[in-house]
C-alpha cells in the first residue's frame, strides 16, 4: 500500500464531519490502527448523539404526562367534590324524613360498604402484580460464560 503524500487523507490532518463517508482512498492510506480509532470515534459519536435523544424524547413525553396528570388530579378532586355534595344532598334529603342524626349514619353506611369493595378489588388487583417476570426470564437466560464465577478465577 502506497501512503499518500498529500490529499484528503486520514493522515494529512483532515477530519470529516462525524458521520460523513470516507473515500476509498482515505480508507486504503490508513494503518488498521487508524481506521479502529475513526470506528469507535464514530460509534461514541453515535451512542452519545442516541443518548441525547433519548434525553430530550424523556424530556418532552415527562412534560406530557405531568400534565396529563395534574388533570387527572383535577378531575379526581372535582370527583371528590360531587361526591361530598352529592352525599350532602343525600342527608339533607334523608333528614326531611328522619333525625338528622340517623341520616348521616345512613350516608356514612352507604360510603363505608363502597370503600370494602374498592378495597377488595385493590387487593385482588395487587395480588396479580408479578413483578418482573420478563426481565428475570430473559436474565436466567443468560449464558453462564458470561456470568462472574469468582471461586473459579485462577491467577
Amino acid at each position: 500500500m502506497s501512503m499518500p503524500t498529500q490529499g484528503s487523507g486520514l493522515d494529512s490532518g483532515y477530519q470529516p464531519p462525524a458521520g460523513a463517508p470516507h473515500t476509498a482512498d482515505e480508507v486504503r492510506g490508513s494503518s488498521i490502527g487508524e481506521l479502529m480509532r475513526q470506528v469507535t470515534t464514530d460509534l461514541s459519536t453515535l451512542m452519545r448523539q442516541e443518548v441525547e435523544l433519548a434525553k430530550a424524547e424523556i424530556r418532552q413525553e415527562g412534560k406530557k404526562a405531568g400534565k396529563a396528570a395534574g388533570f387527572f388530579g383535577g378531575a379526581g378532586f372535582g370527583g371528590y367534590m360531587v361526591a361530598l355534595f352529592l352525599s350532602l344532598a343525600l342527608w339533607a334529603g334523608l333528614s326531611n324524613v328522619m333525625d338528622a342524626g340517623w341520616a348521616a349514619l345512613i350516608v356514612a353506611v352507604i360510603w363505608g360498604a363502597i370503600a370494602a369493595v374498592l378495597y377488595s378489588m385493590a387487593k385482588k388487583n395487587a395480588e396479580r402484580i408479578r413483578g418482573l417476570k420478563q426481565t428475570n426470564d430473559s436474565v436466567q437466560r443468560i449464558p453462564d460464560a458470561l456470568k462472574p464465577h469468582p471461586q473459579e478465577v485462577t491467577r
